[in-house]
């Protein structure tokens, strides 16, 4: 591929896409939708070489740190996946550039589906929770539930999986039909039982409540992913709160992962309401041989937005990406307080290019707010810190985060801390495999 002949394809898409007036589904931040893209853009064929050569053409151009690609052969690696791993610049870019199937890069970003057995999960030291279960899942056909401890999986106990290093992979392939016998532990009572995978969709907004509090009342949402399905949630969800006339927000972010731009528009635009209506949420910047590419994007109105002083964010490392963007794009026009953990640290984007059955995500751009700020690679601090509290259901004021929220929202400061408010919050050393692309914003098995 000849210079900047990426940048071109996607700047003709992108004039193609405004005539018609679908460029949201083309913009992508920190993972990918699957947009289309021109014919051009596609592998010439699907050798694994002819492969390999098109991701090194993209990665020498559109990828934002063209300049750190290493000039190694494409011959030397088996699949483009390979190569990928070979020539990212580690440094800032681990995880975040990837290849992955589009067909289920599509399922999730357009039905927020995936195959799995529909719970997430923690590991501290051997101890396995559960933090969330979907609903109409196989975890939920067996009962499990937020709180419950996996003591074995496979008849091997978890401590034991840990040890020998094979956790990782104790929940088998995501593929349909795989099963797993556990047992979990709800309370004093043990239970065997045995999940298959199946398609599972995950509830964008998973939690939508008025809390009275201190006299006020205080809209809640916990909102898992930035999906196509969350514009229409969300707009349920707001005008509900609406509806409710409250007068504060608390928005848990604790497990999203990020996901579609336009979708973060969306939300921080019914935060942000009339006082940021038509102001900048976000401005673009690529490498030096794409800048025809950078452009600003700005806040709109929304008939279902709130009229708010300040909003809480709730936060764990697992908040990533767009939930950040939605963070640091409000951050100009209204007091946000971080209530929980410091978030992971991803503010750069990418574009998702489909080659054979693939999709390439490359990170193509940084992302900043209508202060110029941005590159958190180290994450965005919590004003005040919080425990992931899994002995209480997500949304009970008693839970550790929300009850720290409803203190912010009744005193104006944090809660004098205890032993059990967590000092500091480490680059976790995961327990997991490292995912990449979609399934790291699933989060889940």
């Amino acid at each position: 591929m000849a210079q900047n002949v990426c940048a071109m394809l996607l700047a003709a898409t992108f004039e193609r896409a405004r005539a018609g007036g679908v460029l949201r589904s083309l913009v992508l931040l920190l993972t990918i939708a699957g947009a289309a893209a021109p014919a051009a853009a596609q592998a010439p064929s699907c050798t694994p070489l002819q492969q390999n050569m098109f991701v090194r053409d993209v990665m020498t151009d559109l990828y934002l740190w063209y300049r750190e690609v290493p000039a190694v052969s494409v011959t030397a690696y088996d699949t483009p996946e390979a190569y990928l791993e070979a020539v990212r610049y580690r440094p800032l870019d681990r995880t975040f550039s990837y290849i992955t199937s589009r067909e289920a890069s599509d399922a999730f970003f357009s039905d927020s589906q995936f195959i799995g057995f529909g719970f997430s999960m923690s590991l501290n030291g051997s101890e396995l929770r559960v933090t969330e279960v979907y609903p109409e899942s196989p975890a939920q056909e067996i009962n499990l539930a937020r709180g419950a401890r996996i003591l074995e999986i496979n008849g091997r106990t978890v401590a034991e999986l840990v040890r020998t290093g094979e956790i990782g992979g104790a929940f088998g392939a995501s593929e349909i039909g795989v099963a797993a016998d556990i047992v979990f532990e709800r309370g004093p009572v043990a239970t065997r039982a045995r999940m298959v995978k199946r398609l599972v969709t995950i509830p964008t907004v998973s939690e939508t409540r008025v809390i009275t509090s201190d006299r006020r009342k205080v809209g809640y949402i916990f909102f898992r992913n930035f999906v196509e399905p969350s514009h229409e949630a969300l707009d349920r969800a707001f005008a509900e709160l609406r509806a409710a006339q409250v007068t504060e927000l608390v928005l848990d972010l604790r497990y999203n992962g990020g996901g579609l731009v336009p979708v973060a528009q969306h939300l921080a635009s019914l935060i942000g309401g009339v006082r940021a209506n038509g102001q900048v949420f976000a401005e673009y910047f690529h490498n030096d041989r794409n800048t025809a590419l950078n452009r600003v994007t700005r806040f709109d109105p929304r008939p279902e937005a709130l009229t708010l002083d300040r909003v809480i964010v709730v936060t764990t490392r697992a908040s990533a990406s767009a939930s950040e963007l939605v963070i640091n794009s409000l951050r100009p026009f209204m007091p946000v307080w971080i209530i929980g953990e410091r978030t992971y640290g991803k503010p750069v984007g990418q574009y998702g290019i489909p080659f054979c059955d693939k999709l390439f995500a490359p990170v193509s751009f940084t992302i900043r707010n209508a202060d110029g700020q941005g590159d958190f690679f180290e994450g965005l601090q919590p004003n005040c810190r919080a425990a992931d509290d899994v002995e209480h259901q997500l949304g009970d004021p008693l839970e550790g985060s929300l009850r720290e929220s409803l203190t912010v929202i009744a005193t104006g400061r944090c809660s004098p801390p205890t032993a059990a408010t967590p000092s500091a919050s480490p680059r976790r050393v995961p327990a997991f495999p490292a995912a990449t692309g979609w399934q790291a914003l699933v989060g889940a098995h």
